[in-house]
């Protein structure tokens, strides 16, 4: 046995921290489809994948990058709440003429924030740096997010290395030399101010032993250092004048009894007060995941709308 550099070149060791593309797959309509994608590995996680379907186009495409949801705790790249069904989202997209980038990240019990956003902006270098394989347009990538990842959403759009915590919060997983910057958010009942939430009252789950999510997020910590930790994981936090943020499409039950509905609201006031462009839209009567909505139609029309208007425009593709 010999530990000779050319001996770990030849076990692959260290190991790459992300791999290319494999060739995409031709589904129906002449959808490409590059599925399980490694855009960042870590020692000692499980690797980071995204999926990329691509509708059939001559030119490049711009993209949406969807972000799930489950507290920080859960949830899976290919599965959408079960209130929005993966046809009625992934055909709105489609048919819009956009790329659809679904991606995995770290839950909190694996690593605490900002462990989440790492992976997230990892995700979006790592679209740029293959753009030209995978058919997408890199100056023209948006990001969309439900609850937990309508939190990391907001957070992708107001977070970049130039700010305060810039560079503790961009990270260095998968590929680090291409730009995380996005130039459209939307955020489905995403939480923006962590600090009241730590004494909200969950509903309860019979049966069920489930970790408090706001506090898991943030490492389990205590006292001044839980409340400092939920600072920089709160969206209205890095909302500055000096740093104009791309528009935003807040979309929020009014009855949410998980995510407050007034985290939409605190959020949009924000944005507001700078100058950004917001969109506040309330669904009525409905709780978290848009329970009780009589069709969510709609809103993932209206969402994919916002989408189409901000990356398709020629203002988005020169920015």
């Amino acid at each position: 046995m010999t530990n000779s550099p050319a001996a770990q070149m030849d076990l692959g060791w260290p190991p790459p921290p992300f791999l290319a593309p494999s060739p995409a797959q031709i589904g129906p309509e002449g959808v490409r489809r590059f599925d399980g994608l490694t855009y960042a590995t870590s020692p000692g996680y499980r690797p980071r994948v995204l999926d990329v379907h691509v509708p059939a186009s001559e030119e490049p495409v711009a993209a949406v990058v969807w972000i799930h949801g489950g507290g920080w705790l859960e949830g899976d790249r290919r599965y959408p709440p079960p209130t929005v069904p993966v046809e009625l989202l992934h055909g709105f997209v489609l048919r819009a003429g956009l790329a659809l980038v679904s991606i995995d990240y770290r839950h909190s019990l694996e690593a605490p924030f900002p462990a989440q956003l790492h992976d997230v902006k990892a995700a979006i270098r790592y679209v740029r740096r293959f753009a030209s394989t995978l058919g997408i347009d890199g100056d023209r990538i948006g990001v969309w997010g439900e609850s937990a990842g309508g939190h990391l959403a907001a957070l992708a759009g107001l977070v970049g290395p130039g700010g305060s915590r810039g560079a503790d919060l961009e990270g260095g997983e998968g590929t680090t030399e291409e730009s995380s910057s996005v130039h459209a958010v939307v955020d489905w009942y995403g939480v923006s101010e962590l600090i009241s939430l730590l004494s909200h009252t969950l509903p309860a789950v019979p049966g069920l032993d489930y970790p408090n999510p706001f506090t898991a997020l943030l490492g389990g910590a205590t006292g001044e250092e839980l409340a400092a930790r939920a600072a920089v994981a709160s969206p209205v936090t890095h909302v500055t004048a000096g740093s104009p943020p791309p528009p935003f499409l807040l979309i929020h039950g009014t009855n949410d009894g998980l995510v407050p509905y007034s985290q939409s609201v605190t959020l949009a006031a924000a944005l507001e007060e700078i100058g950004a462009d917001v969109t506040l839209h309330p669904v009525p009567d409905a709780d978290h995941i848009f329970l009780g909505a009589a069709d969510v139609t709609p809103i993932v029309a209206q969402s994919v709308d916002f989408l189409v208007r901000h990356l398709k425009s020629t203002e988005a593709a020169a920015r």
